[in-house]
């Protein structure tokens, strides 16, 4: 049921939005949370179990970060964007957000409609 349900879904967004291309953006989404997972998962083990930081565990970290970009960049060809654009469109958030550098109480506390 379930299987036809998600389909079902992914043609009424396909018709709305024809441009999204929805099972990338599914699958983008998805990558990113299981790929920053490993990542963290590499954190935890150094911070909280005593493993050694090494050129080992350095380049595993990288290969993990490469996994997050790749990901990453689906989603943004998914939404129809350049990743220059998602970017460009970052700092501009973040400028206007944090004018002087970052601020705790900024981070805490955010105008109406900044998302």
């Amino acid at each position: 049921k379930f299987t036809g349900e998600y389909i079902a879904r992914l043609v009424v967004l396909q018709q709305k939005h024809p441009h999204t291309q929805w099972s990338r953006l599914a699958t983008s989404a998805i990558g990113m949370l299981a790929e920053s997972g490993e990542f963290a998962e590499i954190m935890k083990k150094i911070f909280f179990q005593g493993k050694e930081f090494s050129d080992d565990e350095r380049f595993h970290m990288k290969r993990e970060l490469g996994d997050v970009l790749w990901y990453w960049v689906q989603g943004c060809i998914a939404l129809g964007y350049k990743p220059e654009e998602v970017m460009e469109e970052n700092i501009r958030k973040l400028e206007k957000r944090y004018p002087n550098g970052f601020e705790v109480a900024r981070s805490e506390t955010r105008e109406e409609g900044d998302i």
